[in-house]
């Protein structure tokens, strides 16, 4: 696709790239986080992002927003994208500055563009969907002030995402359109189970679409390009609130009302998932068969007795005697062991290790 054509929408993705993965310890650490990682094929997370981006944009209208730790990994492996595109994040300061800084970045020579918001860290099986999907979004959120956002069809009452709650539907079609009435954060199982009952809530994937336009961090972007920039981004970005954008941006505007907020939801409905810890890699991999599954580079391995396991431990020949629903990850300098339904908690297992002062294992 020409995104410079006059017949389209100039079109930007924003990849968000800054997170720890803490959850994925103990393959990701600080330095070599989930995103860039290939945890499911030879492809790293983030590559694949930007695999899937290349239809609806140019390389150089992508920009990724990371941190200093993961700045050049990641600048290695997308050389397609500019590096002056490639920016660390002076301080973590959540997804809302991050999304206005990028924002600010290209108002100044493009207040059309549409800019489109992707974290870095999901699974996307239907890729021609996607595609379809994302230029829909692109059309309706470069037709005036709007906010579109998708929503990802609920499954089950999962407790770990934020959800939105779709209003009236104003368009029918391939892509259908819904007006939003608002965004709720992560709610208890039993909120959880009536969103599911209810039947027009969707799980929020964090991928939101919008025109440049928005009066934030001008100063930062005033000096982009210039030699004061790096410094300016130092002083100015960790002044910004730790906030997401949901918070910052989506929830005030919903507040005016379904019919006056313009936030607008497409379906996510392109086989997606946020593969949040390693139980839910290991369920992606066996396509929800929950068949033990070794990811060694040794290919003689044995099971006795065992069954929906998930096991990492590349060079070593891996035994399974009597045991069910573990997960075991070997990276040489850290041994993980775990209850598949406890893998979620493995992120606490960083926090353990920074009030022992072992900084060099996270």
């Amino acid at each position: 696709m020409d995104s410079g054509s006059s017949s389209e929408p100039r079109f930007a993705p924003v990849i968000l790239a800054g997170g720890s993965g803490t959850r994925f310890w103990p393959r990701s650490r600080q330095a070599r986080a989930k995103q860039v990682l290939a945890l499911d094929g030879e492809r790293t997370m983030i590559q694949k992002t930007l695999d899937r981006l290349r239809s609806l944009a140019q390389p150089e209208d992508v920009w990724v927003i990371t941190n200093s730790l993961l700045n050049e990994t990641i600048t290695q492996q997308l050389p397609e994208v500019p590096r002056e595109n490639i920016l660390s994040e002076p301080a973590a300061r959540n997804t809302a500055p991050a999304c206005a800084l990028a924002a600010f970045l290209l108002e100044p020579t493009s207040p059309e563009t549409v800019i489109g918001v992707f974290p870095s860290d999901h699974v996307i099986n239907n890729n021609e969907r996607f595609v379809e999907v994302i230029r829909a979004g692109i059309e309706l959120a470069a037709s005036g002030e709007k906010i579109v956002v998708l929503g990802v069809p609920a499954t089950r009452p999962e407790t770990g995402y934020g959800y939105i709650e779709q209003g009236e539907m104003v368009r029918e079609g391939s892509v259908p359109v819904r007006r939003v009435k608002r965004f709720t954060e992560k709610p208890n199982l039993e909120r959880a189970k009536e969103f599911l009952a209810a039947g027009n809530f969707a799980w929020n994937g964090g991928i939101f679409l919008w025109t440049a336009m928005a009066p934030l961090l001008a100063r930062i972007a005033a000096a982009h390009g210039t030699p004061e920039f790096d410094q300016v981004l130092a002083e100015v970005y960790p002044q910004c609130e730790n906030i997401s954008i949901d918070y910052a941006v989506l929830e005030p505007r919903s507040a005016k009302g379904e019919a006056k907020s313009e936030i607008y939801c497409l379906p996510a409905d392109f086989a997606w998932n946020d593969i949040g810890c390693w139980g839910s890699l290991h369920e992606h991999l066996t396509a929800g068969t929950m068949q033990n599954k070794i990811d060694a580079t040794d290919p003689v391995h044995c099971t006795i007795d065992a069954e929906r396991n998930y096991v990492y431990a590349p060079g070593k020949v891996v035994a399974l005697v009597g045991v069910s629903d573990l997960v075991v990850v070997d990276t040489g300098d850290c041994l993980l062991i775990t209850a598949r339904d406890r893998s979620q908690d493995v992120g606490k297992v960083v926090s353990e290790l920074r009030k022992c002062g072992r900084e060099g294992l996270v």
